[in-house]
């Protein structure tokens, strides 16, 4: 019995979480971070992210995806609000052991984007598995404070769920399907337009998991 018991505990140990796992499972699943982080440096790139840019990122969390764009970025250039500061704080002990505090990023936490106070407007805005987790009421603030703070020629890319499923959450949060005339109407009312670029799978997302390759990435630009 005693072996057996060694042996068990031997079993759950070996599936024990890396810190960095730990870290990350409170934004996804912790066996996808890597995969997550380098997907998410590699569509900025493609999409022509420069150095000199300057990044605002949306629920920027235990900045997962936040470290490699900080390290590309030019000093003070990245930007990220986080809704909790449980999880920022994370994020701030994953900028130290990066060694990438000179790099000056600038990391908000607040529960309401409407009160956060950043007079910039800028070349890129980001959000990734984000506003999959907002009421219809927080994505419309989150709508217009883009509106607010792109560039005239700014793109701000979110991944989003479409369709219909029946309501669950995670941590928390809901997990929202929504169909794709709903974020057209939301965008045009804050004066922004809308282009359905593809599934996540299409641009390089491999995590073999359907509901998340399958997801829909949103490229918003201000309506001329």
């Amino acid at each position: 019995m005693r072996k057996f018991f060694k042996a068990l505990k031997n079993k759950i140990n070996s599936f024990t979480y890396t810190r960095q796992e730990k870290r990350h499972s409170q934004v996804g699943a912790p066996e996808l971070w890597k995969m997550k982080r380098d997907f998410q440096i590699g569509f900025l790139k493609k999409e022509r992210l420069k150095p000199e840019d300057s990044l605002l990122d949306i629920g920027c969390g235990t900045l997962r995806g936040g470290i490699p764009i900080i390290e590309y970025l030019e000093t003070g250039h990245y930007y990220g609000i986080e809704a909790r500061s449980e999880t920022l704080e994370e994020g701030r002990k994953e900028l130290a052991e990066a060694g990438l505090e000179h790099k000056s990023p600038v990391l908000v936490s607040s529960p309401d984007i409407l009160k956060v106070n950043i007079e910039k407007r800028f070349e890129f805005i980001w959000s990734f598995s984000t506003l999959i987790h907002m009421t219809d009421s927080i994505l419309s603030d989150t709508i217009k404070f883009v509106g607010a703070h792109l560039l005239e020629t700014g793109v701000f890319y979110a991944n989003v769920n479409i369709g219909t499923s029946a309501e669950r959450t995670w941590q928390g949060f809901p997990v929202v399907w929504r169909p794709i005339a709903f974020y057209q109407e939301v965008c045009a009312a804050h004066g922004l337009a809308l282009e359905d670029m593809g599934t996540l799978r299409d641009l390089g997302h491999t995590s073999k998991i359907e509901s998340q390759d399958s997801q829909r990435m949103l490229k918003i630009i201000q309506a001329h």
